[in-house]
């Protein structure tokens, strides 16, 4: 079976999202035959590497004071510790994702980007890593033990540049205007972090073939 997921590294669903996924696929019968494969979505693509506080940049993408904002962190963040991730959306700032999805293409193009995904999503939600500069992102592919020098020089020059643009038009086909989203061999979906009920239902789905 053929995973596809969408997502960006700065969507806290996202990782809600993957936590409900690698849950599902635990229990799962075929799990040994499961790939899954990463897909790029920049939910801002046009994002700048400012480095302003993630409630800065909702309170003004939604039209609301930053205690809102943070209120609606919060909820958020019980969500997630409901899986068993401890978020600190307080301490995470905004910036362009498409170095952190060209780094997460170059370590799957090596068959490597689980831990790598895992590291991203854990330093940035967990702990307020910076995932926007070649420098921190170099670091984190160190600790998910791939080679840092590797990845600098891909960093550095403009490979899987077009390969995030067209995982961004391939979802657009899809239908998909958010993430995370995910695809089961090209025929059963899921949209959003939904429960750990629907994708173990779509996975069986999925493995028996059935509409």
């Amino acid at each position: 079976m053929h995973i596809e997921v969408w997502s960006d590294v700065v969507c806290p669903w996202c990782y809600i999202g993957k936590r409900r996924l690698d849950e599902a696929l635990a229990g799962f019968s075929g799990r040994d035959d499961v790939t899954v494969v990463h897909r790029a979505f920049q939910l801002d693509p046009r994002a700048v590497s400012e480095g302003r506080l993630t409630v800065e940049v909702i309170a003004d993408k939604y039209g609301m004071d930053q205690a809102g904002a943070a209120a609606m962190m919060s909820n958020v963040s019980e969500v997630a510790a409901s899986v068993g991730l401890a978020y600190h959306l307080d301490e995470t700032v905004s910036g362009n994702t498409r170095d952190a999805h060209r780094l997460l293409l170059w370590a799957q193009d090596q068959g490597q980007s689980a831990d790598l995904i895992e590291v991203l999503y854990s330093g940035y939600f967990e702990f307020g890593r910076d995932i926007f500069d070649i420098d921190s992102l170099c670091d984190l592919t160190s600790e998910a033990g791939l080679d840092p020098v590797a990845a600098r020089t891909m960093l550095e020059g403009t490979r899987f540049i077009d390969d995030v643009s067209a995982d961004q038009a391939l979802a657009a086909q899809f239908g998909a205007t958010g993430v995370p989203f995910f695809v089961f061999d090209r025929a059963y979906g899921v949209s959003g972090a939904q429960p750990l009920e629907a994708f173990v239902a779509t996975l069986n789905k999925a493995a028996e073939g059935s509409p």
